[in-house]
């Protein structure tokens, strides 16, 4: 565990570091376009991202989170990424950011969590099950590209 580590909402200066992570993910990124991820989600209230920060001012993980509504079922929240820097896994940093992704459903109305994960990570899939979600169902997903 680290309790030096504390979670707080990212800012605009975090989205080099946050960059990095996301590449990390899968999902790389400048931190240009994070920042304007980032920007464009400030000023909703159905946004959340928190980030573990370091004494030193190193970003080593982040969590975002948003309200989903549908017909089909009722108001609830969804982790839409997560990652922990690689060299600062098991160490207790992602459960204390899903903790803050948790109370910040929580205020925000919602009793319920949704995550999404790969079917190729398995290690995230045992992370989850120990922090209390349970496997509900295994879908494919589909894509479109609406500009050319």
């Amino acid at each position: 565990m680290n309790p030096e580590v504390i979670i707080r909402r990212a800012q605009l200066g975090d989205c080099e570091q946050i960059a990095k992570l996301a590449g990390e993910l899968g999902y790389p990124s400048s931190a240009r376009e994070i920042q304007d991820r980032l920007s464009n989600m400030q000023g909703y209230p159905d946004y959340a991202v928190f980030v573990a920060e370091f004494p030193d001012g190193v970003v080593g993980g982040w969590i975002g989170v948003c309200v989903c509504r549908s017909l089909e079922s009722r108001e609830r929240t969804e982790i839409t990424g997560m990652v922990v820097d690689k060299a600062m896994r098991s160490r207790g940093i992602g459960r204390k950011l899903v903790a803050a992704a948790e109370d910040w459903s929580r205020s925000v109305g919602c009793d319920e969590m949704r995550v999404r994960s790969n079917v190729i990570r398995d290690r995230a899939h045992r992370f989850y099950i120990q922090n209390g979600y349970q496997e509900t169902k295994i879908q494919k997903q589909f894509r479109k590209r609406l500009t050319s």
